[in-house]
């Protein structure tokens, strides 16, 4: 693949005549202006364009690359699933990296908690099959009249129909909730008392951290709390790890930093390292026992490519990884270092708030005098524009800059992502 030149030209044409992008103003995309970024290579925690220009990937591509692009061990263990076969059906069938995979997954957590694993392919379909297995699961009990899912304000759980039904972001989800299901969203767990708690099916949350919502923080002993809630009136509790999962914390699932383990854990992203999509959805032996029988207690969902052979074997790889290279404990220095650097943001006059659970980091902009940009400014995405000119990439959510490296990310490229960022507020936010 050659860089610049007649290739870039025929790639942007194409890409502007065709491609249609998620979250995305395809208007002003496809302007004749626009110069789409067109990214080629990768490697370790460096993306390169077509131009041959190198950037920090400051959002780990969507929040879902952990060691970095093109780590040898999960590159190796992709060629060799590759030399054996790439997909299969696993309906009706089944295959040794997915055996393997559940079984890992299990093991990460306490005996007698989390003991099944059902395969998909991201984050949405996880959701959607935790949703199914918790609505199925009261019929089959006999307890038909727990039909309310609570979920929490400015919450975010995938786009899928069942999914976005708990989205409590009315710019995601606002435009289809005339088919969407009823759910309560609730501010925080004050709002708990004022439920039937005979009437829920489950609470959803995203542990320690809303990240749609601008890497909104819970309080501490929140999730905790919540869990007692849940076990008092016998409510099915959701943790929707698809961000948090696999050490974006700083342990490897955010509900260990408060020694909870949910009914269903949704996991998807950083699942594969950030290589292919693949997602998880665990729950208990007590819910799965639920289903077995005839017919009618068969779980009817599921996709085509769930539990596919290249997918399963870069978890494994990933999994691999954490335990060899001593991963958690290697990041944790660089967690210190981000929370250093970034606090030194600050004091710039654009900054509103940093806010930082973990690798993940969020920061809010607003005028000097603490006042919300007018929205139609755009001004997080002008940020985000400005940071590209010194080499780094990530994504605003409205006018926050979320800033989620890969761990394998060097003190020094910290250091260069931070100084970017920095020149980036002080040049996009006038």
């Amino acid at each position: 693949m050659t860089e610049g030149g007649a290739d870039t030209a025929r790639w942007v044409a194409a890409e502007k005549a065709h491609c249609w992008h998620p979250f995305t103003q395809m208007r002003d995309w496809c302007a004749p202006e626009s110069e789409p970024l067109l990214l080629v290579s990768g490697q370790g925690a460096l993306l390169r364009d077509a131009q041959g220009r190198d950037y920090i990937d400051g959002n780990s591509s969507i929040w879902t690359n952990l060691h970095g692009h093109r780590h040898p061990r999960i590159d190796a263990a992709l060629r060799d699933q590759l030399d054996l076969v790439a997909h299969t059906s696993f309906l009706g069938f089944t295959h040794p990296p997915a055996a393997e995979l559940a079984q890992e997954l299990v093991a990460l957590w306490p005996g007698g908690t989390l003991n099944r694993v059902f395969f998909s392919d991201d984050g949405s379909t996880a959701m959607e099959a935790a949703l199914k297995m918790v609505a199925q699961y009261w019929q089959m009990r006999g307890e038909p009249e727990r039909r309310e899912f609570v979920a929490f304000s400015n919450a975010y759980h995938g786009d899928t129909m069942g999914a976005s039904s708990l989205g409590g972001i009315a710019g995601f989800h606002g435009r289809f909730s005339a088919w969407q299901f009823p759910a309560t969203h609730l501010p925080d767990l004050s709002g708990l008392d004022a439920l039937d708690p005979a009437k829920v099916a489950a609470v959803v949350i995203e542990p320690l951290v809303q990240g749609a919502a601008g890497i909104r923080l819970w309080p501490p002993g929140m999730l905790r709390e919540l869990r007692q809630w849940c076990d008092r009136h016998g409510v099915l509790l959701i943790a929707d790890e698809v961000m948090t999962g696999f050490g974006r914390t700083g342990t490897l699932f955010a509900c260990e930093r408060e020694g909870v383990a949910p009914d269903f854990l949704v996991l998807a992203k950083g699942l594969t390292g950030g290589y292919l999509p693949l997602a998880a959805t665990l729950t208990t032996e007590r819910v799965f026992e639920a289903f077995l029988g005839g017919p009618e207690r068969t779980l009817y969902y599921g996709h085509s490519y769930t539990a596919n052979q290249l997918g399963c074997a870069a978890a494994l790889a990933n999994l691999a990884i954490f335990r060899e290279e001593k991963v958690l404990d290697r990041l944790q220095p660089k967690i210190r270092l981000m929370g250093e650097l970034l606090g030194a943001l600050r004091s710039q006059g654009f900054v509103r708030e940093v806010r930082q659970c973990g690798f993940i980091s969020g920061i809010e902009l607003s005028r000097e005098d603490g006042t919300p940009f007018a929205p139609e400014r755009f001004t997080g995405a002008r940020v985000c524009q400005r940071a590209r000119h010194y080499g780094l990439l990530t994504r605003p959510i409205r006018d926050v800059v979320v800033f989620m490296p890969p761990y394998c990310i060097s003190e020094e490229q910290l250091h260069s992502a931070v100084n970017a960022l920095s020149r980036a507020i002080e040049e996009g936010c006038v």
